[in-house]
């Protein structure tokens, strides 16, 4: 029998940390909750840390650990088999009565310092609870909202309410294993607080590195219109085609939509409906190098969606000088301050939405400069480096930093 790891509770601050973080989604995925999880094994192990990160495999195949280039920076990853959700596009899942297993075999392997769970659904939860057997720290961070699955379920409505009390229920039991719970915004923390029995939640931001963007502060030769995410149904990518249909056509607005996901075609399909798909370019999966161009380029960054506990996408946006419009939803006004950076609009009102992106791209070059700039201003307090200190500090158990 192998003997369960004895860490500190307070791991000394002297020493770097080994760390094992349960990832449900992780590169190749792209997904908000992969890239942050990719960010922070990066930066962590950047910083001296030995990161080793659970994650799906791309087929069902156990693999060996192996050092994977995250983010430019290498980390152990355990490639754990997986198996395709079929109702989503590429989704890929561990099975459930396996994840204790697997959690197991690299917790008495690794021994780690502290257990970082980006997920309470399978892997997290299966490493939630063996940590929890060894009395290894553990820190969890939510990345969910119920309208992030549903589309995805099959079920049909009365059974997907069952369904997500049911999630939620067995979230609880896993949050009250951890020395902390943290979320990306404090709007997302008061969203968990009032969904189930859950105190004192911490937001910490999911953080991006400034300097890999590239602001352009000049006057635009055209009207560029960007969103970049999944091509899901709460993303209400609809919303800003039919917004796009609105516009006075004298402002010749094109609508640059990056990203993929199962609503593609649908998209496709009503943008030729609404007469505006010569104007819409679907570019699918772009290179970091691609998608920076397209942020630069753009005139207005635009998000309709109603589940975001934070977007890093807008946040990338803000850091690329961009005025965003976005829906007055859960944590998108934490980012888009109305009349500063940009505009907010009612949910799902293609109307506002339409004019709003019509008050951008009518701007002054002195206006739009100042927007611009408040986006810059705005993102600072979302750089990575503040969280990697925060995370840091939980990790140890010691007191957060300002």
């Amino acid at each position: 029998m192998t003997t369960p790891a004895t860490p500190d509770e307070h791991p000394p601050a002297a020493r770097p940390l080994t760390i094992v973080m349960g990832c449900d989604t992780f590169a190749p995925d792209i997904n908000g909750a992969a890239r942050f999880a990719e960010r922070l094994a990066a930066g962590l192990a950047a910083r001296g840390h030995d990161v080793h990160v659970m994650a799906p495999n791309t087929r069902y195949r156990k693999a060996p650990p192996a050092t994977e280039i995250i983010e430019g920076v290498p980390v152990t990853v355990h490639r754990l088999p997986s198996v395709r959700w079929p109702p989503h596009d590429w989704l890929r899942f561990v099975w459930p009565w396996r994840s204790k297993h697997y959690a197991r075999e690299v917790l008495d392997s690794v021994r780690p310092d502290v257990v970082h769970i980006q997920s309470h659904i399978v892997i997290g939860r299966g490493l939630a609870r063996e940590a929890r057997k060894r009395g290894i720290p553990i820190v969890a961070t939510n990345h969910v909202m119920a309208e992030n699955i549903l589309d995805f379920t099959t079920l049909p409505p009365l059974l997907d309410k069952v369904f997500v009390r049911a999630a939620w229920a067995d979230a609880q039991r896993t949050f009250r294993m951890t020395r902390a719970v943290t979320t990306p915004t404090r709007k997302a923390a008061d969203f968990l607080e009032a969904t189930i029995d859950i105190h004192d939640v911490i937001p910490v931001s999911c953080g991006i590195d400034r300097r890999n963007y590239t602001p352009d502060l000049t006057p635009r030769d055209a009207n560029r219109i960007l969103f970049v995410g999944r091509l899901t149904t709460e993303k209400g990518i609809d919303v800003v085609l039919r917004a796009l249909a609105k516009l006075d056509p004298a402002l010749n607005a094109t609508f640059d939509i990056v990203g993929g996901g199962d609503q593609r075609r649908n998209l496709e399909q009503l943008a030729d409906q609404l007469g505006v798909g010569g104007r819409v370019t679907f570019h699918g999966h772009a290179s970091e190098e691609d998608l920076r161009a397209l942020y630069t380029r753009a005139s207005v960054f635009a998000i309709a969606s109603i589940a975001e506990l934070q977007s890093i996408a807008t946040m990338e946006a803000m850091a690329s000088g961009l005025p965003v419009v976005a829906a007055d939803a859960v944590a998108l006004p934490h980012l888009v301050h109305d009349g500063e950076n940009g505009y907010l609009f009612e949910p799902g009102n293609v109307d506002q939405l339409a004019a709003r992106l019509t008050d951008v791209l009518t701007a002054s070059p002195e206006e739009r400069l100042r927007m611009q700039q408040a986006s810059l201003d705005g993102v600072i307090v979302h750089d990575i480096e503040r969280t990697l200190d925060t995370f840091e500090a939980l990790y140890r158990g010691e007191p957060l930093p300002e």
